[in-house]
């Protein structure tokens, strides 16, 4: 019995105490509709893989399961800070029983305005529960991997890999300037692969800057914005997606400034409202 931290095409990097084994899936998986993924804990024999055991979750984009911690790396400047895109990686996160924790990179490319305009962003969301750090915060983060499985994500050219590169230097992952002219990272990272780190394992995945919310409901989307669960109770519909409704409590919370207006703004995008 290992885990799969690595693929490579058909090619499955399997770790059973201490040791690699670079694997082949048996083809009846594909027969049963079932994919092996890095994150698998899988059973082996004679470098195939026999059986992949239950997960406990798992995400498309990137493709990895059993994740303890989604690390969100969220960009200030360069590219810009979008709240769209954070709020639909917690989400998603949040949907899937990952717990997110959100680090801040680029501030120091912010005027002293531009910091302060944005400061009530990441407050907020430090105010309702989420874990937040700056990326200068080294030896702060390097206990979040403590006996965890974490996957690295967010937008392109956020600082993924250059972070994981401060963290330990001997990783040596390749990192690549901004394309000025696009406004967003090159894609430096090419495969997925679990890396020992601090004590854990993080994986370093594909950048990406879009994400959807497949095999998830309006419901859904409504039910992992976590602050909305402290006031629906005082909704007066009993199953109201704080859109149009009369007497909604969102609502309110919004207009009265409980809950920030870009948070709300995203959640009815995200509903199709």
């Amino acid at each position: 019995r290992g885990k799969i931290v690595k693929q490579i095409s058909n090619d499955y990097t399997v770790k059973v105490d201490g040791k690699l084994y670079i694997c082949k899936a048996r083809g009846k998986f594909r027969n049963q509709g079932i994919t092996p993924l890095v994150g698998d804990e899988v059973i082996i024999q004679d470098n195939y893989i026999l059986e992949v055991l239950p997960r406990k979750n798992e995400l498309n984009r990137p493709s990895i399961c059993n994740i303890d911690e989604a690390i969100i790396i969220t960009s200030l400047k360069n590219p810009d800070f979008s709240t769209n895109l954070l709020d639909k990686l917690i989400v998603v996160t949040e949907f899937n029983g990952i717990k997110p924790i959100i680090i801040f990179t680029k501030a120091d490319l912010l005027t002293k305005e531009e910091f302060k305009n944005l400061y009530k962003y990441i407050n907020y969301y430090k105010s309702i529960g989420y874990d937040i750090y700056f990326n200068d915060e080294i030896e702060k983060i390097k206990k979040i991997f403590k006996d965890k499985v974490c996957v690295f994500t967010g937008q392109t050219g956020a600082g993924k890999s250059t972070l994981l590169n401060k963290l330990d230097s001997s990783l040596n992952l390749k990192t690549d300037e901004i394309s000025m002219a696009l406004g967003r990272g090159k894609h430096t990272t090419r495969h997925t692969e679990l890396l020992e780190i601090c004590g854990g394992m993080v994986a370093d995945t594909p950048g990406f800057s879009a994400l959807d919310f497949t095999d998830m409901s309006p419901s859904d989307i409504r039910d992992n914005f976590i602050e909305f669960n402290l006031y629906r109770d005082k909704c007066k519909f009993r199953n109201c997606m704080h859109s149009s409704e009369i007497d909604c409590e969102i609502i309110k919370k919004v207009e009265d400034g409980t809950i920030i207006k870009s948070r709300y703004e995203n959640y009815l995008k995200f509903i199709g409202r």
